[in-house]
């Protein structure tokens, strides 16, 4: 499976969100620090969830790290996050 569908995967079944968008822009880091050849190493996620409310915007990202994992997150270099209600 790739990683974005993985990401994909586990953010749907933790916060079951109305929008949700997991883009792999590895490519766009090609020669950069951390681009591995083949991608999945840079990716965008766009999450919007009831399950945020009345979070603070560290506790939001807290919260899609581990709903990710500590393995997956180790796989990636670099993840950007666009969360809200």
């Amino acid at each position: 499976m790739l990683v974005r569908q993985e990401i994909h995967e586990k953010l749907n079944i933790a916060f079951t969100p109305r929008t949700l968008e997991v883009v792999d822009d590895s490519e766009k880091h090609r020669g950069h620090a951390g681009y591995q050849e083949g991608g999945q190493s840079h990716f965008n996620v766009l999450i919007r969830s009831e399950a945020f409310e009345n979070m603070s915007r560290l506790q939001k990202h807290r919260a899609v790290h581990n709903a990710i994992g500590p393995e997956l997150v180790a796989r990636i270099h670099a993840l950007a996050l666009d969360i809200d209600v």
